[in-house]
């Protein structure tokens, strides 16, 4: 860099525009300049020169002395680098105040923005029977004391369903309840009485009834997830709604538990 702009530039960071602090320091090199005199000293455009020095006087950080022609001289160095650290001071002292009075203003909207949730964030909406799927693995594998389900065709799940077998096990020896119940609809496909049969060893209790309005899982009276058929689309398609709801779930759990007590332990006995 070359030499002569280094004192240009550090003035700039104290606070002068490029032309005040050529002209600032073309003005220490003598005891005082005119203004055609300076603006040749300081390379600054003649109609430029007078705003400058006009600004310089206004900072005192020159001095105008009136004449038949008028002449213009530096403060002292010492002073003038004061003066433009005070001014910075100032500033940012005045930073200081509108940064605190804005994280005052702001702070508390920021925590009230904490305490409020995006409408219905409690609801996810799936359509794609993947992730149909995997949302009821995952209802499944988050049940820690009681699972109730609501069994029609068409299943989601693989007839093994080897995971659901698994939960089955841990809540039954956890001395969770496991409750399901099929349409006799649903016992036409021998894949799934043997996934029936599985269930059954592993500690589900199931029973069985004509009908059911949909197909629905209930996890510890917490978690829901139910199929919604679009009744103007018809069937085969079908949107999901997998929904974290206490008083929604405590609902459904009641609904399951008034069909269960009225579905029959064996097709065509009672319960």
């Amino acid at each position: 860099m070359d030499t002569e702009e280094e004192p240009v530039n550090d003035l700039v960071a104290l606070g002068l525009a490029r032309y005040e602090a050529r002209v600032y320091l073309a003005l220490v090199r003598r005891e005082s300049y005119t203004a055609a005199e300076v603006a040749r000293a300081a390379d600054v455009p003649r109609q430029r020169v007078y705003d400058v020095l006009d600004a310089l006087v206004r900072r005192r950080l020159a001095v105008a002395h009136p004449g038949r022609v008028a002449t213009f001289s530096a403060i002292g160095p010492e002073l003038a680098v004061a003066r433009l650290m005070a001014l910075q001071r100032e500033q940012l002292e005045r930073l200081d105040r509108v940064s605190t009075a804005l994280t005052a203003a702001l702070v508390p909207v920021w925590a009230d923005g904490r305490n409020h949730t995006v409408p219905l964030d409690y609801v996810e909406i799936l359509r794609d029977p993947k992730s149909i799927a995997e949302a009821f693995t995952d209802i499944q594998a988050h049940a820690s004391h009681e699972l109730l389900s609501f069994c029609k065709p068409p299943f989601v799940a693989p007839a093994a369903n080897t995971p659901g077998i698994k939960v089955a096990r841990r809540l039954h020896r956890s001395g969770g309840t496991v409750r399901a119940i099929y349409t006799h609809e649903a016992l036409d496909d021998a894949d799934v009485l043997e996934n029936v049969r599985r269930f059954g060893a592993a500690g589900e209790e199931c029973r069985f009834t004509a009908d059911l309005p949909l197909k629905l899982v209930v996890a510890d009276a917490r978690l829901v997830l139910c199929d919604m058929p679009d009744p103007v689309a018809g069937t085969g398609t079908t949107t999901a709604l997998y929904i974290e709801h206490p008083a929604l779930a405590a609902c459904l759990r009641l609904a399951f538990l008034t069909v269960w007590d009225s579905a029959q332990t064996v097709p065509g006995t009672h319960p």
